[in-house]
């Protein structure tokens, strides 16, 4: 039975299908399933495998699905001796405790630009286990040798490809482009869309231009607030590494749940922008 739960753990992962894996990891006594027994819960509902039925299985299966919408996971133990167990026919006189684990993609990194910048963070966003992809209209950067661990690369032009590609809302976006019109571009294009996480390298001023100008052509101020900007943990980076470091520690941050503050606790880390007023804490 676990093989076929396997399969279809590597089926979810390879077509992106949130999941929750939930296995028994430790037995005492008289249980109606072994160590290891494991039962995959899908987003939708659907179910493979078993963990030996009843009521609690199906507890199992409800905190699988919270699982699944919170990103965390949980151990939980089970009395096979109280009145629950009774409900389920299933008195074994053991105890049983199960961990339930999300299974998801490593988030998808789309890395809009492919200078020096680029080049340090693809490295490192690798290694913390992003799925990385690099986007930029010239081979000479955007190449195999360059960035070999990325999973994509694109040679094309910047707005014309992420105007037409599909994005997933998970996916995160860095835009470090070689200039201010090629930012432009891509936050334009980037900024309407319902994903993760967007965030732009740059000074205040220019990130001030650039906001100014599309909310002028319409796009509203709560979309643009959400843009992470200037991007990067405020560690005083100068080089592109140090840089690329700072950038990749909010990832991981804001992967993890983590909120950015300033240092009065007062107001998110992130430039907050109105139109003719930026606030910056960097």
């Amino acid at each position: 039975m676990n093989q076929e739960v396997f399969i279809a753990v590597a089926n979810a992962l390879r077509q992106g299908k949130p999941a929750a894996l939930v296995t028994i990891v430790k037995t005492k006594g008289s249980t109606p399933q072994r160590v290891g027994a494991k039962m995959l819960v899908y987003e939708d509902g659907r179910t493979i495998g078993t963990i030996g039925g009843g009521c609690y299985e199906n507890d199992a299966f409800g905190k699988a699905r919270e699982a699944i919408a919170a990103g965390k996971s949980r151990l939980v133990h089970y009395e096979l001796t109280d009145d629950f167990a009774e409900e389920s026919g299933l008195v074994c006189g053991g105890q049983m405790e199960v961990y339930i684990e999300p299974v998801k993609q490593d988030p998808a990194l789309y890395i809009v630009g492919a200078g020096h910048i680029a080049c340090q963070l693809a490295s490192l966003a690798h290694n913390v286990e992003f799925r990385v992809h690099v986007i930029d209209d010239r081979e000479k950067f955007a190449n195999r040798e360059r960035f070999p661990d990325a999973q994509e690369i694109v040679v094309d032009s910047i707005p014309d490809w992420l105007q037409r590609t599909a994005l997933p809302s998970s996916s995160y976006a860095v835009i470090v482009t070689r200039g201010h019109r090629h930012d432009l571009d891509a936050l334009r294009a980037l900024v309407p869309r319902n994903i993760h996480y967007i965030g732009l390298i740059g000074s205040r001023a220019k990130i001030a231009k650039i906001f100014e100008v599309l909310n002028s052509e319409g796009i509203p101020s709560d979309q643009l607030q959400r843009v992470h900007a200037p991007i990067g943990l405020d560690i005083g980076a100068v080089t592109p590494q140090e840089i690329a470091v700072s950038i990749a520690s909010e990832l991981i941050a804001v992967k993890q749940g983590k909120m950015l503050e300033a240092a009065d606790n007062s107001t998110p880390r992130s430039l907050r922008w109105t139109p003719k007023l930026v606030k910056a804490h960097r």
